[in-house]
């Protein structure tokens, strides 16, 4: 079984389910008529890659009348940075901070 933080690189792993979700921040809400139409693919491999990003929380969908409808949820996101990238680049943005401070001192 897969760990949301695996389920969320593995979807994040693919050029494909990028640019869906590139899609989706340019403008929430879409069919998956409208997805298709932006990507180079099948209807059926737009299914499958928007499934594969929702199961890693990272698009949710509601039904509105007979369309359903895609949304982007950067949640997940959030956390991998939270998690993975930020306490990498905390220690730095410290270090760059105390230089400013000392050039400010010494100016």
């Amino acid at each position: 079984m897969l760990h949301d933080d695996d389920r969320v690189f593995r979807a994040l792993a693919d050029p494909t389910r990028r640019a869906l979700l590139d899609r989706l921040f340019e403008r929430d809400g879409r069919t998956l008529t409208e997805l298709e139409s932006e990507i180079d693919m099948t209807r059926f491999g737009v299914m499958k890659h928007l499934k594969v990003l929702e199961e890693a929380g990272l698009v949710v969908t509601r039904r509105v009348g007979r369309q359903k409808l895609h949304y982007l949820n950067a949640v997940p996101i959030r956390q991998i940075h939270d998690r993975w990238i930020d306490k990498y680049t905390e220690h730095r943005v410290a270090t760059l901070a105390d230089l400013k401070t000392q050039l400010e001192e010494h100016a």
